[in-house]
């Protein structure tokens, strides 16, 4: 049996260079795209992005290649992999952000990204591999191999070259042919344990899969393919690389490290970051835009310049009573408040109060969307 790695998956060989990056926290996400040819059951994409042509670079919403590049400037990224939908069918977007990024980082900022079979051309591959695409990640049907045949194309270009796929447990003998095919085309196989999306798209449940634990998205006997996998691997003494990726490890370590990159990034000269990476800070809202029930869906269904607009002459007393430096204060112009530290929050509360604001000390995470874990107003 394949024994546990440091990162809480399972491997024979070495991790592709695309994982090697993610499970440092390295590479910056960008969802270029919800287009996709397929409809996967087990589809993972979120309903507002589902089938919707918006771009997302990790959490940050996307309309420049400029607002790519401050969010990987942000978390110090080292290199980026593309996902979506399927970023093929946006293809001179994808390959615009890869020139822009290489263009700004150098040859040296690894990039893959993920794509089916069904739109793959000679055309379109020559294009990513100019561009500058490092690695190129396939995902076959395993329910189908009409379109298998493709993966030759890709072969024609010294880039890595992979497979990644989701760990079905009742599709063990359709992996295997998988393997069977793949082996001594492609460098590496990745397989992912199968989790249970919160979205409208993931039929999984409905389809009699169970999760593993109560509290859990991962899916039962998922990853014991992914072991039984890598074991057939191992007998048929195959070159292939293979990493069953599991849940775990996209949480406690993948996502663990990316968010203390961006603590770093993110922080003002104000913020106290713990060994996590999240913030704890200051802040000052108006009454009526205040974190409680809803306060999500108001941010987006508000008018936030008007809420700016009142902020900006109180920011300025606040700074003058306060007597703060430039550095010691801010205008969250994404979640209309006002950040300061936590410090001069708690010892001028009551000063802040008569001005109309609510003093508040909040602990959220450093990304775009600066999600609240604690919020605590101040009486």
């Amino acid at each position: 049996m394949i024994k546990e790695n440091k990162y809480y998956s399972y491997n024979v060989g070495l991790l592709p260079k695309g994982c090697q990056m993610c499970v440092k926290g390295e590479k910056l996400v960008l969802f270029v795209t919800g287009v996709c040819p397929r409809k996967c059951f087990f589809c993972p994409v979120s309903d507002d992005k589902y089938g919707r042509d918006v771009i997302y670079a990790n959490e940050r919403r996307v309309f420049t290649s400029e607002d790519l590049i401050k969010e990987a400037e942000l978390m110090d990224a080292k290199g980026m992999g593309i996902t979506g939908g399927d970023p093929l069918a946006k293809l001179e977007r994808t390959t615009r952000f890869i020139k822009k990024l290489k263009q700004k980082f150098g040859n040296e900022f690894h990039i893959h990204l993920y794509t089916s079979l069904n739109l793959v051309n000679d055309d379109n591959l020559q294009k990513l591999y100019m561009a500058g695409l490092d690695e190129i990640r396939f995902h076959p049907d395993l329910d189908s191999d009409n379109f298998w045949k493709k993966l030759n194309l890709a072969t024609k270009f010294p880039w890595d070259l992979g497979i990644e796929i989701p760990l079905m447990p009742n599709k063990e003998k359709e992996i295997k042919k998988l393997v069977d095919f793949i082996q001594g085309k492609v460098q590496f196989l990745n397989m992912n344990e199968l989790e249970v999306a919160d979205n409208s798209q993931s039929k999984l449940l409905e389809m009699g899969f169970e999760t593993k634990a109560q509290f859990s998205y991962a899916v039962l006997g998922s990853l014991e393919v992914g072991q039984n996998i890598l074991n057939y691997i191992k007998e048929k003494e195959y070159s292939l690389r293979a990493h069953a990726c599991t849940a775990k490890l996209k949480d406690a370590t993948q996502l663990t490290e990316r968010i203390k990159r961006e603590g770093k990034g993110a922080k003002k000269a104000f913020d106290i970051v713990d060994k996590e990476g999240l913030l704890t800070r200051g802040a000052l809202y108006l009454k009526e835009l205040k974190p409680s029930a809803g306060y999500r869906e108001k941010l987006k269904t508000q008018v936030l310049s008007v809420f700016i607009e009142k902020l900006k002459p109180l920011m300025e007393e606040v700074k003058t009573k306060l007597k703060l430096e430039d550095s010691e204060i801010f205008l969250d112009e994404e979640k209309p408040r006002i950040l300061i530290s936590k410090k001069n929050v708690k010892k001028n509360k009551n000063q802040l109060k008569k001005m109309g604001l609510m003093p508040t000390i909040v602990l959220e995470y450093p990304t775009a969307d600066q999600l609240e874990i604690e919020v605590e107003f101040l009486n």
